[in-house]
């Protein structure tokens, strides 16, 4: 309970100006402040009450319903979706589409299902971007992280700071958003990546230190999945390695807790994307095809900072933008 004050004047001012709030919804509240170390001046409590209860009860609501998914509390539960949007989410707009990539599809058996965090030591843990629109930065790492772990066996935590910081003159905004394809390129030309330990993640722009006597990790070729092919990116997760895409993210998906993930209201077309992630792989349950996505918003939200989305409708865009990088061979 260090740090959580809420002088007694101010609760029955609250409760007494808030009368379609009940004492159980608040007691919720106070409890959930707790458990998240939250502290608010007078002037921010009654805001952040209203819409942490707000948030409950859409949650509450969307669970009595049969879904495929389920939402819950998280650490983002007192704040609006537009405040979250401005903290988390590109603010950039990005038109990521590859109308013909360069990725070729083999014709040969792919697995049912895959998860390349089952098969070794191929995913780093999830992380979290903080409040900075930095997700792409987390997507890029993410991929060749695993990229070159599968190739040489070495897998290395790299530095999303420093695509923050340098990655700029390839059409990137730091913590207003960029695009993985765009970072890989920069990674390509710019010789190489430093670990996340020599370069650390500050969650803010700043100035470029890369140095290039510390990079570790290096992109032979930058490969863009075609379009809405989400064929193609099957293929190249079930016989290559994760994969880098981008989607809408809309209010419920702040919720989200478990099961797969679908949204008839989302938009599917490239300029709509507002935040990266990081496919590791696939799966069918009850015959409901999905992804298994790594997302940069910590271990706490999701399925321990994962989550299932559906597979095979372009779900939320999530097939407008794919890409992986080609790593170099380590030295």
């Amino acid at each position: 309970m260090s740090g959580i004050v809420i002088p007694l004047l101010l609760f029955f001012h609250s409760v007494c100006s808030l009368p379609e709030f009940s004492f159980k919804e608040i007691s919720y509240f106070k409890e959930w402040m707790i458990m998240n170390n939250k502290d608010y001046s007078s002037e921010e409590y009654t805001h952040r009450l209203q819409t942490f209860i707000q948030n409950k009860r859409r949650i509450d609501d969307h669970n009595e319903s049969s879904r495929t998914f389920r939402m819950g509390l998280n650490q983002y539960s007192d704040m609006t979706f537009s405040e979250f949007k401005t903290l988390y989410l590109m603010k950039v707009p990005q038109n990521c589409s590859a109308t013909r990539g360069n990725h070729y599809s083999k014709h040969g058996p792919l697995p049912k299902s895959i998860d390349w965090r089952q098969k070794g030591k191929f995913v780093t843990p999830v992380k979290n971007q903080g409040g900075c629109g930095s997700c792409w930065t987390f997507s890029t790492t993410g991929c060749l992280e695993s990229a070159v772990a599968i190739h040489s066996g070495k897998l290395f935590s790299l530095a999303e700071q420093q695509l923050v910081d340098c990655a700029q003159n390839f059409n990137n905004h730091g913590c207003s958003g960029g695009l993985p394809s765009q970072a890989f390129e920069y990674i390509k030309y710019n010789n190489g990546l430093e670990t996340e330990k020599d370069y650390p993640y500050e969650g803010k722009n700043g100035s470029c230190r890369f140095q290039p006597s510390k990079a570790v990790a290096f992109v032979k070729d930058v490969v863009n999945i075609t379009e809405y092919d989400e064929n193609g990116m099957v293929d190249a997760v079930g016989r290559l390695n994760p994969v880098s895409l981008a989607f809408q993210v809309t209010d419920d998906f702040l919720s989200y807790t478990s099961g797969i993930y679908s949204n008839k209201n989302c938009d599917s077309t490239p300029d709509k994307v507002n935040h990266a992630v990081l496919a590791v792989g696939y799966g069918v349950s009850n015959g409901t095809k999905y992804w298994i996505v790594k997302n940069s918003w910590g271990p706490k939200w999701g399925i321990n900072g994962y989550f299932y989305i559906e597979r095979g409708k372009n779900m939320c865009g999530l097939a407008a933008c794919a890409s992986y990088p080609i790593p170099q061979p380590l030295k």
